[in-house]
């Protein structure tokens, strides 16, 4: 049974996690963008993913920095098929998989 004030938080968070993703869209949408904010846009993907990528693969330790070998093992093959593909769709399900696949084993 669910609480009314845990489904008015719920509630709550889902409207603010959808005001700054959706209204943007219908803003954008009925103008045109200059070339500059396009080509500037279009850089948003690689810094979303590197930041993922650098969060998990580089680990702080009393010592230093050092590389968390599992998370560069599925990375590399992921990159791979990133550059093959041009797909990002293909390139988070080849990710996912194989990261489940090391986690499953490792």
């Amino acid at each position: 049974m669910i609480s009314s004030f845990m489904m008015w938080l719920i509630l709550g968070c889902m409207i603010v996690t959808v005001i700054p993703r959706v209204v943007p869209f219908i803003f954008v949408r009925s103008i045109e963008l200059p070339e500059v904010v396009l080509k500037w846009l279009s850089f948003i993907p690689i810094c979303i993913f590197t930041a993922l990528i650098a969060e998990h693969l580089f680990i702080h330790t009393t010592t230093g920095v050092t590389i968390h070998w599992m998370y560069l093992a599925v990375l590399v093959p992921t990159v791979v098929i990133a550059v093959w593909t041009k797909s990002l769709s293909l390139t988070v399900l080849v990710g996912v998989l194989l990261m489940g696949t090391a986690r499953w084993f490792f």
